[in-house]
This record gives C-alpha cells, sequence and structure tokens, in this order.
C-alpha cells in the first residue's frame, strides 16, 4: 500500500460528543441515576460501616473540602450548571437527571471510576435504536459545568489538577486492570458487538480491525486484551500503515493517527489567547522556557485531534535525533468559557453550551498536560521540529518512550496517549518552508482525518 487510500471528513467534536442526543442522554441519566442510588445507599448505612467513598474519590474530596479556595467555586459551580444534555434555551431538562450539589456529583464520580468505558445504545422516538461509543466519560461529566466562570476559576487551580491527577491515576490503574476488560465483548455495550466495530470501519478501511492492528488472539471474544489500557494502546500490524517514502527527508509525515484542526505561520515569542483567535504563543506552549521557544519565533504551528476510536501511539514525523523530551503538568478539564457554539459552528446549534474544551483546543497547547519531544532533523532545511503530546480531559497520562540522545527513523515510535482522546501539534522553525499537502499535492484541509505515517507536509529546499 503506497498513500492513504481514504479521506474521512470528520466534525471537531467526533468522538468526545455523541452524534445522537438519544445516546448522550441516555449515558448521562445512567450514570446520574446509578449516583443517586449509590448516595441513597450510603445515608441508609449504618455510620461507619463502610467508606462513604471509593479511595480515590475520598482522597479527591479531602483535598477539594479542605481548601477554602476550591469550596467556594465548587458550590458556584452547580448553582451555574447542570449535568444534563440541554441542546438550546427552550430544551427540556428532566429535573430528575439534575445534580446540583457537590456530594452527589462526588457520588457520580465514584460511579465513573469503577467502569470501563462502553458501547452505549438508545432508544428514539420512533422505537428505533441506535448506537455510538462513549470513549470518554468523564469529560461528559465535566463538559457542561466546564464552560461557567466558577469552573474557569477551580479548574485552572494547581491544587485542583494535582488532586484530579491523582483521581485519574487511580483510575488508570483499573482500566489496566483485567476487571476493566468487561466491556471488551461482542455483547449490547461490548467494543466488538457488531455496531461498535462498524464505528471503527470509517477509521480503517479498507481494512478489516485485525488487518490493522495486532490483536493478541483474534478468535477470542476480547481478541486477546486483557484489560481497557491494552485496547485502547492497541499497536498496528507492521504493514497497516507503512511509511511513504521514508528515504526522501523533505517530506513531513503525520506523527498521529489524527484529524486536521488547523496550522499558523509566522507564530510569535507571547500571545494573547482570545476566544475567536486563539493564537500560538511559543513561550507558553513550551513550558515557559525561553531559550526553547526563541528557537521557533516566526516558524509554523500545525495541529491536529484524535478520536477514542483512532490509534494512540505517536510516530516521529522525520527521521533525526531526539534532543530533548520531557512532560510538562497541566490542567484536565479547563476550557475558555464561552456563550456556546458560535452561529457558524458546522455541527452544533448556535449556543448549543455543549464542546466548549473541543473549541478551546489552541489554548489546550499551554494550559493542558503535555509531552514535549524536540527533534534534531537530519535535513537542515528542516531543522528543529518540536512534537507536543496533548493530553485532554481524562487522556492526560502522556508516556514518552524515547530518550534524550536516541536517534529515531520517520514513523518510529516516540510515545502514547492513555484512556480516551487527544490533541497534537507539531512546531517548525522559521528557516522551514513548509506547504502542507500530500504526496498527490493535494492540499492538507481542517476536518479531515488522516493516517499516521502518510505525508501531511513537503519541506522547500534552501
Amino acid at each position: 500500500m503506497s498513500e492513504m487510500p481514504f479521506v474521512m471528513r470528520r466534525s471537531p467534536y467526533h468522538g468526545w460528543l455523541p452524534r445522537h442526543r438519544e445516546v448522550h442522554r441516555a449515558f448521562i441519566k445512567e450514570k446520574v441515576t446509578k449516583a443517586y442510588a449509590r448516595k441513597d445507599r450510603m445515608e441508609r448505612s449504618r455510620p461507619g460501616a463502610e467508606p462513604l467513598h471509593t479511595d480515590p474519590v475520598t482522597r479527591f474530596t479531602e483535598v477539594i473540602l479542605g481548601d477554602s479556595y476550591m469550596k467556594l467555586p465548587l458550590k458556584r459551580y452547580f448553582s451555574k450548571s447542570t449535568l444534563i444534555p440541554k441542546y438550546g434555551p427552550t430544551d427540556w431538562v428532566d429535573p430528575n437527571y439534575v445534580v446540583t450539589d457537590s456530594e452527589t456529583f462526588l457520588h457520580l464520580l465514584d460511579v465513573i471510576v469503577q467502569e470501563p468505558p462502553a458501547y452505549y445504545k438508545a432508544k428514539r422516538e420512533d422505537g428505533s435504536i441506535i448506537g455510538e461509543p462513549i470513549g470518554v466519560p468523564m469529560y461528559l461529566v465535566f463538559d457542561m459545568l466546564s464552560n461557567t466562570s466558577a469552573a474557569y476559576d477551580l479548574f485552572r487551580h494547581d491544587p485542583f489538577n494535582v488532586a484530579l491527577k491523582n483521581l485519574l491515576d487511580a483510575w488508570g490503574v483499573y482500566l489496566k486492570s483485567t476487571a476493566s476488560n468487561v466491556t471488551l465483548t461482542t455483547g449490547p455495550e461490548g467494543w466488538f458487538s457488531p455496531e461498535a466495530m462498524a464505528d471503527f470501519v470509517p477509521y480503517i478501511k479498507p481494512l478489516t480491525f485485525e488487518a490493522t492492528y495486532i490483536c493478541p488472539n483474534p478468535s477470542a471474544e476480547n481478541k486477546g486484551f486483557q484489560s481497557w489500557d491494552a485496547f485502547f494502546t492497541r499497536e498496528l500490524q507492521p504493514t497497516a500503515r507503512p511509511v511513504v517514502l521514508p528515504d526522501n527527508s523533505y517530506l513531513i509525515h503525520n506523527a498521529c493517527e489524527s484529524t486536521t484542526l488547523r496550522f499558523a505561520t509566522d507564530v510569535k515569542l507571547h500571545d494573547t489567547f482570545w476566544l475567536k483567535d486563539q493564537n500560538y504563543s511559543l513561550y507558553d506552549m513550551l513550558g515557559g522556557n525561553d531559550e526553547d521557544a526563541q528557537k521557533f519565533v516566526g516558524g509554523t504551528v500545525y495541529q491536529a485531534f484524535l478520536s477514542p476510536q483512532d490509534y494512540h501511539r505517536w510516530h516521529s514525523p522525520i527521521t533525526g535525533t531526539i534532543t530533548k523530551a520531557v512532560v510538562l503538568p497541566g490542567t484536565y478539564y479547563a476550557v475558555l468559557f464561552d456563550d456556546g457554539a458560535p452561529a457558524d459552528d458546522p455541527d452544533l446549534e448556535q449556543g448549543d453550551p455543549h464542546g466548549a474544551l473541543i473549541r478551546s483546543q489552541p489554548w489546550l497547547s499551554v494550559s493542558s498536560t503535555r509531552a514535549l519531544i524536540f527533534i534534531q532533523s537530519d535535513n537542515l532545511d528542516i531543522g528543529l521540529v518540536c512534537f507536543i503530546a496533548i493530553g485532554m480531559a481524562e487522556v492526560s497520562t502522556c508516556a514518552i518512550t524515547v530518550t534524550e540522545g536516541q536517534r529515531v527513523s520517520v514513523g518510529e515510535e516516540l510515545g502514547m496517549f492513555h484512556f480516551g482522546g487527544s490533541s497534537h501539534t507539531l512546531i517548525f522553525g522559521p528557516k522551514a518552508k513548509i506547504t502542507f499537502e500530500d504526496l498527490a499535492d493535494r492540499p492538507i484541509e481542517p476536518n479531515n482525518h488522516y493516517w499516521i505515517n502518510t505525508v501531511i507536509g513537503k519541506v522547500a529546499r534552501n
């Protein structure tokens, strides 16, 4: 196979927000119902008979409620938001599924951290059944809550993010255990059900799942994946994503299986992020390291995002030497809060409050937990390149698998994300004159999905 045979147009919300409102509501209603049932059961229990919350949520609660700075915005947080999906000012919200206090919300977190992501089905008004995977369940819980001024303050607070990281790490331990493979089945909520497998087709066609990914035991119901994380970080078959023209050092290859968000030229050392025009600020993207940032002033930034169904390992876009690799801590659910989807949003109605995190993706390059990998190209016309893996929401575990001084070939693994969806950027210096187009000279366009290892850019000879 030479160049990628299929380019798919993707909504920036795809994989993050359910396409079907019925599925979105069914998911939230199920989780909120479980949370209220759990809260009721705990309140009826004999005092001290069992812990009020799971260990991860207990530790999270102790930090949050023990900090006066965090307690106040937490109260404002629930007075201004609702969990149940609301798609417009006239949309009706069932009061039975509104979470209006922090205690119920904590029980909701208890529910989330004891379950793996699943495939959800719902019934339409006409009685037909629809379904789709929910790969980032905790994000859906935080989605509408995050798009408030109260959450903007709380979610950028360092102690809050440290506590949240510990909570997510504990959930990650569960997702790496064999107990988490209960949704890796062919059953109704299984990731290998016929309906769920059909959702993978647009990402991998004309190949099959087994021809695309290494399955430890293809004939088993769970295809040999012993945990949710093993399934999520699955590896590619050697022939599934060949590197296109690896010896041509003037080509830039796709570092992640992803959907293009945008690219920017003549990027500045310092810039301001505004809601409508989120400019890239190199100093902030690179963690306040002025020496690193100065090398890219006047250069180019390319950004693309991943969905939960994507392949989540990162590959080197060029051949060269790793000069630095570091993970920067950051936020998890903080967004640039807005008035909802703008009038020109291609997917959501104007004012729809969902998806602020997705609309904030450029800003996340300076705020979220992220891995920075600097690669010195063998080609002097490319020079230094910085790959940034941006953790979004619960997908903030960025695992780097290369080390400083290591030689890497184009298409070689750099690291991986865990647990959900994510974003990434490539930063090039001012001397690299890049045209973003594929091997057939077709322009790389926003909202198009491109396979990893395929050509996304060409560098001019100086």
